[in-house]
């Protein structure tokens, strides 16, 4: 057990120094695009139906009864049950408001409660006004009575983030019940002094379909950094929005229930003095409230854990990708809570009664949970509010960050300080300094969903020596949401030395990943006067010149435009630099496509035809999260597995295919295996990534190449160099690795496309050698990382094949390297031509 295990006690004295008790009032509504057909006003004197105050209620339309809906075998809360009981709860209770927020990749509504006391128009505006002048003015904010009087702490309460584990929705429905109705006095200040926003299931699809996933395929709790599922947006909007100063994620399966906060590193885009100092005594608090439960080693329910206090690494807050960690970056003090009991898995088919006894439990331990949760918000609620607006005052003026320390938080060490050096701001160039318009709108888009400020440059932008246009867009670091802008644009940090553990990704970046040109304005640099915020980027799209055109194929914009424009009859040309050549007499629909992407057609003489292209049919054996991606850039894609293709998959139109998961030759059959066989001998093509891609390039010899595996965990950002090939060509300087791969002892004939730096190829992230001192970042240095030819032996000689070492469609992340994706399978579709 770590030395922290000895601080409870010291923590407890913190806990107590830091407590105040103070009344409140509440901060703004979710911003929620409300499904009109989904909700109507509710009748009833009491209920005055949506609108500026609070309860603000309305009619949740009520889905058929599913009697196959998996939790009710383990005696919870079916999808179809919780819109009547929300809309009994508000016909009962001007406590209770209910809406909806979104929908799941499956189309189910996502259900956002508020609970708190009732509220007039104008106290709802006063709390809404107060949230912003925290944002705005902190400085100003700090000296208002009203705010430190009045403000309601903001709590979000979210459960079932992973569809199979159903016990958090369960518990805060309970919460709901009895604050609807409860004369409590805990309760009635309780609701005075705070507003609780409870998502009750961020994944309904996940919980009716029994899978840890939404519909898409999509772990949501890696989205975060993403938003690629509209799940994922709601949440982040409602994060925006609400502004919670605390937020609670109900999770499960570990036993002793596991309490964050986490082991180091802390991510380093946080304040992180200010919400340790609150998370280690909330941490205590719940796990007394667990231990008060009395349940114990003859229930099998292990004492809770705090991994900041007993273990050493392994369950780091590192990465934006869980909600806690993402809201944290808006200065949520924002924690995880995996109940103990398995209820998912094999332990779904155990007796009904020991899985109820299990959802009991563990109904029990995340209402205590919630309660220690509301408890320390409003006893702490003075301290809560100051350390808020302290980390909006850190951002609005540029001050340094400060590290944790052992006043801030008892038994913190230099293990702990996870630091920022920010730099002034960021520039995003318009124009010809932009390698691709659609991916700088993009990246803008995004960044002001994440309610980062951004402005346009009035005037030409001078940075260190090279001048940008005006209407170039800025984000100057000085913005209470700084830790957001740095997060996502900032290059990150190569962790691979201060611990020997992670546990999910260390690296990202959507500056280096998602392939616009950003330009890092160094802190000494003067940034130019803030123009007009924006809301949403200047369109891009059209085209130059009376034609042809040649459209770049180097963002998934453009790919997306190259498949409208095959779709609609217009006969494209691909060239050997990785373009196509659009025709004068497709002008009309060239123009309407080139607005609808935002993608830019060039004016080209080229005389040269190149091959002409076609539909490309894509048949992917892949994760769901790929398939995803590949769809999402208009290609037409059928999912194959090692099982579809001993069935007897039919290869007849298949351009291409992409492997990386789900297909294992020594698993097919004599048939399937001949019919692949087959098809690559007829020239097919073949994209292969990562160990199962190359280990049926090793299967069938196709490609002459040494594969070199890295350690099965490394990932991040790395710097490459790009080849002037079809593939590599236009590639942005940086790609994304996870379990990294390269390529040596290259055959006659092979080709390469990218290679790692020569010199410090990893950016950011976690990967370090194996025990034998091999594989790391310095033994891929310079090596080959993606590589392309012609196989020329065998039963499959002539097939097109590319082998990627790098993850450019990780998660749907890293969005500027989908294009070299694409380009490879064209390129491999081309060459029996």
């Amino acid at each position: 057990m770590s030395p922290r295990a000895l601080l409870p006690c010291l923590a407890a004295v913190l806990a107590l120094v830091v407590a105040t008790i103070a009344p409140a009032g509440a901060p703004s509504s979710a911003a929620a695009v409300l499904a009109a057909e989904s909700q109507a006003q509710l009748p009833g004197p009491l209920l005055p139906g949506p609108g500026p105050s609070y309860p603000r209620q309305t009619a949740l339309a009520e889905p058929e009864t599913d009697d196959s809906d998996p939790a009710l075998h383990l005696g919870l809360t079916a999808y179809h049950q919780i819109a009547p009981r929300l809309n009994a709860l508000q016909r009962s209770s001007d406590r209770v408001s209910a809406e909806v927020i979104g929908t799941s990749a499956g189309g189910r509504y996502l259900y956002l409660v508020t609970l708190t006391s009732p509220e007039t128009p104008e106290e709802t505006r006063r709390q809404a006004g107060l949230r912003r002048s925290i944002l705005a003015r902190p400085q100003q904010a700090v000296l208002d009575p009203t705010l430190a009087r009045d403000y309601k702490v903001p709590v979000l309460l979210t459960a079932n983030v992973h569809g199979d584990e159903r016990e958090g929705t369960d518990a805060v429905l309970e919460l709901i019940e009895d604050y609807a109705t409860s004369d409590d006095t805990v309760v009635k200040r309780t609701l005075a002094r705070t507003r609780i926003s409870i998502v009750l299931s961020l994944n309904p699809d996940g919980r009716v379909d029994n899978t840890r996933t939404n519909a898409a395929g999509f772990d949501l709790n890696r989205d975060f950094v993403t938003a690629s599922q509209p799940e994922t947006r709601a949440m982040r909007d409602l994060i925006v929005d609400a502004q919670p100063m605390v937020l609670l994620d109900l999770h499960g399966y570990v036993n002793g229930t596991l309490i964050e906060p986490t082991t180091p590193p802390h991510a380093q885009d946080t304040e992180a003095d200010l919400l340790l100092r609150h998370a280690f005594p909330q941490a205590l608090g719940i796990e007394q409230a667990i231990l008060d439960l009395g349940y114990a080693q003859r229930d099998g329910v292990r004492p809770p854990q705090i991994p900041w206090r007993d273990w050493q690494e392994g369950w780091d807050g590192w990465p934006p990708i869980f909600a806690p960690q993402y809201a944290a970056l808006h200065g949520a003090v924002a924690a995880t809570v995996e109940l103990p009991l398995r209820t998912t898995g094999a332990s779904y088919d155990l007796p009904i009664k020991e899985l109820r006894r299990r959802t009991a439990i563990n109904i029990d331990v995340a209402r205590a949970a919630v309660d220690a949760t509301l408890a320390y918000a409003v006893t702490h609620r003075q301290q809560l509010v100051a350390d808020h607006l302290e980390w909006a005052r850190r951002g609005v003026t540029g001050s340094e960050q400060v590290p944790l320390t052992s006043t801030d938080l008892p038994g913190a060490g230099g293990e702990d300080v996870y630091l920022t050096d920010y730099p002034g701001g960021y520039l995003i160039p318009v124009g010809r300094p932009q390698r691709s318009a659609p991916a700088a709108a993009r990246l803008v888009e995004y960044l002001v969903a994440n309610g980062v400020q951004v402005s346009r440059a009035t005037r030409p932008v001078r940075v260190s020596g090279r001048t940008y246009p005006a209407g170039s867009y800025v984000v100057d670091l000085r913005q209470a949401r700084r830790g957001v802008a740095g997060a996502f644009l900032g290059p990150g940090t190569d962790v691979s030395t201060r611990v020997r553990a992670m546990y999910d990704i260390a690296g990202w970046s959507l500056a280096a990943l998602w392939g616009a040109d950003v330009v890092t304005v160094p802190e000494a640099s003067a940034l130019p006067p803030p123009g007009p915020r924006v809301v949403r980027p200047q369109a891009t799209g059209g085209f130059a010149g009376p034609g042809p055109w040649r459209l770049e194929i180097v963002d998934p914009a453009d790919v997306a435009a190259l498949n409208d424009l095959l779709a609609a009859g217009v006969d494209l040309d691909w060239t050997d630099e990785g373009a196509v050549v659009v025709p004068r007499a497709a002008a009309e629909v060239a123009a309407r496509v080139a607005r609808e992407h935002g993608v830019l057609l060039s004016g080209t003489q080229t005389d040269d035809d190149g091959a002409g292209l076609e539909r490309l049919q894509v048949a992917a054996a892949a994760p769901a999260t790929e398939l995803w991606a590949l769809q999402e850039m208009g290609l037409d894609v059928t999912p194959i597995s090692t099982e579809s293709l001993n069935e007897g998959f039919d290869w007849a139109g298949i351009d291409t295919l992409y492997v990386s998961a789900d297909l294992r030759w020594d698993s097919l059959d004599a048939d399937a295996q001949s019919r692949l066989t087959a098809y690559l001998g007829d020239g097919g093509g073949l994209v292969a990534r990562g160990g199962t891609g190359t280990a049926l390039n090793e299967a069938l010899d196709l490609l002459d190449v040494t594969t070199v595996a890295g350690p099965s965990q490394a990932n991040g950002v790395v710097r490459i160099e790009r080849e002037d090939t079809p593939i590599g060509m236009r590639a942005t300087p940086q790609t994304f690795v996870y379990a990294p791969r390269w390529f040596t002892a290259l055959g006659a004939g092979v080709v390469v496309d990218q290679r790692y730096a020569e010199r410090d190829p990893l950016v950011s992230g976690h990967w370090r050698a194996d025990d034998g001192g091999k594989t790391g970042p310095g033994d891929a240095a310079g090596q080959p990382l993606i590589v392309h030819g012609v196989d020329h032996d065998g039963t499959t000689a002539g097939a097109p094949v590319v082998l990627l070492g790098s993850e450019p469609l990780f998660r749907a992340h890293p969005k500027g390297q989908y294009a070299l994706v694409a380009r490879a399978l064209i390129w491999s579709s081309l060459q029996d031509e």
